[in-house]
């Protein structure tokens, strides 16, 4: 494993249906299996958004599958904030919860302001671009915090 790489990653935001899906998987894709990584929501009253997937389906990035999950689903079936080395949040209320979560653990809580593309344009393609500039801060934002992507067999 690179040293770059912590041991465990989790992304969230606000419904883990846009931004924290599409970071899980990218991610993923970037730097492959010897970091876990999982995302969640503030809430999870959302499914995985369409244009998520189809933007991360250009590159190759399957996210069809993903199933939305809350903090407080995370903490029901026993998956504790305080196994993760880093916590990612990519939006401003993700970042709130987040903190209150961990403050009895020793771990890193980063705050990537990340689009939210929800709302944005009128057209298929104005929509699937705010999107892709989503897709695109995430992908600059790992490429950043983590280095260049692992070559993998």
């Amino acid at each position: 494993m690179d040293q770059r790489l912590p041991g465990s990653v989790l992304f969230c935001c606000d419904h883990n249906a846009v931004r924290s899906p599409m970071a899980e998987g990218i991610m993923k894709k970037f730097y492959g299996t010897g970091t876990y990584v999982q995302s969640a929501g503030v809430s999870n009253d959302m499914e995985i958004d369409g244009f998520s997937i189809a933007v991360c389906q250009e590159m190759d990035v399957e996210l069809s599958r993903h199933r939305s999950r809350s903090f407080d689903e995370m903490e029901n079936w026993g998956d504790d904030l305080g196994s993760f080395d880093l916590v990612i949040a990519l939006s401003p209320a993700s970042q709130r919860r987040a903190l209150d979560l961990t403050q009895r653990y020793h771990l890193e809580v980063e705050y990537w302001p990340i689009l939210d593309p929800t709302g944005l344009g009128e057209t298929r393609e104005a929509k699937l671009a705010s999107y892709r500039q989503a897709r695109d801060q995430i992908m600059d934002r790992l490429l950043a915090r983590f280095g260049p992507r692992l070559e993998l067999t």
